[in-house]
């Protein structure tokens, strides 16, 4: 009835903490919300929510309902169903912004855009980092591990270059090879993208007639398969014209930004970049994101990554081996939290010259945990028709060719990466790239693909010059 949602931590089986633990936690999450995340992205899209306390018989009997529900690949860990404690927030399936036009139909579609640069950093120990995107190489390593079927043609560089062609590009090519990046919801119901990691189909009819009545509301005004690419036409304009959008009057924070001409603006190995090199062309326009829109925020979170997980790894350590030294220091160092306003203002100091000290390695720890934050949080695009009349002034409003709908844009996924997953960090940045070097790369390039083409004879042929 209050269209609020309910989130509850979760655990490994045997790891049972105790109430004060959890409250602890959740108190640590909000925090993170209200204190810091608020000051990236802005007042308009983050939504921190409150902590409340719920009857354990209610928790139990929530638990039981929605266990059957829960994907396979989720149920190595249990809801929390002892403390009663929750985080009470905001659906953002629905819109935030306008109460009175609940009554109407609701669209909303969460992507995950994932890291959108290409890392500028002088640790980088591999060429190739600097030339292909973390995504796209690490697409080839999920699809050999068997987590998905096919690589995406996906590349989030696309999607933030701010080129209208590009963001259409990348967007549709999310809609073909959904994976955990891209999910459609109409009434709060899921319609379209990967319940879990599994092979998704992407039946563009089932979800053309889905939305059929948002976009052309007349009916029956086209139908077949034209019908069906016009639908997704006009859902990709929308998508792209609302992450274009600004919604937010406040600028982020009192941030330095880091200069986005840093890095290259596209990817070599994006489908976008490979189509127009086949076809002759080689200039890859990027037009450049409005400085108000959420994707540019994300983006300058994103790059508080300044030295690549290489140049943080012997940072982490360096902090590692002080608080081995002195491991009270830990709570002083603000590693576990608390998240407030003197947690933010350490975080501004952009600056790369490694003094030797722990302070510095620890900002730059700190800085890269909010950068992996930022670069695996999702956008939720919420969408109502409006009519002509009642598109006030005060209201954003975004026009296709038959409608125009009311949105709002918010923000989530937004807890701070946990500080001891960074030796993970470290070892899977090894794999991704070694793993594309030897088996993606090796067989695009013709003169290292005949190298590791084994015990084949080869006769080398001399010319006289």
């Amino acid at each position: 009835q209050r269209c609020v949602v309910l989130r509850f931590l979760k655990s490994p089986p045997n790891q049972n903490k105790t109430s004060e633990e959890i409250l602890h936690h959740l108190q640590n999450i909000v925090d993170f919300g209200k204190h810091v995340m608020k000051q990236f992205f802005g007042e308009n899209y983050v939504h921190h929510g409150e902590i409340i306390q719920l009857p354990l018989d209610f928790v139990r009997q929530l638990c039981l309902k929605i266990q059957p529900e829960r994907p396979e690949s989720r149920c190595d860990k249990d809801m929390d169903a002892l403390s009663g404690y929750a985080m009470c927030l905001p659906n953002l399936t629905r819109l935030q912004t306008y109460r009175f036009v609940e009554h109407r139909p609701i669209l909303c579609i969460e992507i995950k855009p994932k890291c959108g640069f290409i890392p500028f950093s002088s640790h980088v120990s591999q060429e190739i980092k600097h030339k292909v995107c973390r995504y796209c190489m690490h697409q080839h390593l999920k699809v050999a591990n068997g987590k998905w079927k096919r690589p995406s043609k996906y590349c989030p560089l696309d999607l933030f270059s701010g080129n209208k062609q590009r963001m259409h590009f990348a967007l549709k090519s999310l809609l073909q090879e959904a994976q955990n990046n891209l999910k459609i919801f109409k009434n709060g119901e899921l319609i379209y993208g990967c319940k879990d990691d599994q092979d998704c189909v992407s039946d563009w009819n089932e979800l053309a007639r889905h939305l059929k009545p948002f976009f052309f509301p007349s009916n029956g005004l086209i139908s077949g398969p034209h019908c069906t690419r016009t639908i997704v036409k006009e859902l990709i304009h929308v998508i792209t014209m609302t992450l274009l959008s600004s919604t937010d009057a406040c600028r982020a924070g009192d941030m330095k930004t880091v200069p986005i001409s840093q890095g290259r603006s596209y990817c070599e190995a994006s489908a976008f970049n490979k189509e127009l090199v086949r076809n002759g062309k080689h200039k890859l326009e990027s037009s450049g994101l409005p400085r108000g829109c959420l994707l540019y925020k994300t983006l300058q979170a994103q790059m508080l990554d300044m030295l690549d997980i290489e140049g943080l790894y012997p940072l982490y350590s360096r902090v590692e081996q002080y608080l081995e030294e002195f491991p009270e220091e830990r709570s002083t160092l603000q590693i576990d939290g608390p998240y407030n306003e003197a947690f933010y203002e350490k975080l501004l100091d952009i600056s790369t010259e490694d003094d030797g000290t722990v302070a510095f390695a620890l900002t730059k720890v700190q800085q890269y945990r909010i950068a992996m934050t930022a670069k695996d949080c999702s956008i939720m695009i919420a969408l109502s028709p409006c009519l002509q009349d009642e598109c006030s002034e005060q209201r954003s409003v975004v026009l296709t060719s038959k409608s125009r709908f009311t949105f709002s844009v918010s923000v989530l996924d937004l807890d701070l990466k946990p500080y001891e997953s960074i030796p993970h960090q470290y070892k899977l940045d090894g794999k991704i790239v070694n793993y594309y070097l030897k088996n993606v790369q090796a067989k695009d390039d013709p003169v290292m693909s005949s190298l590791f083409k084994e015990n084949e004879d080869c006769t080398l042929v001399l010319h006289k010059v």
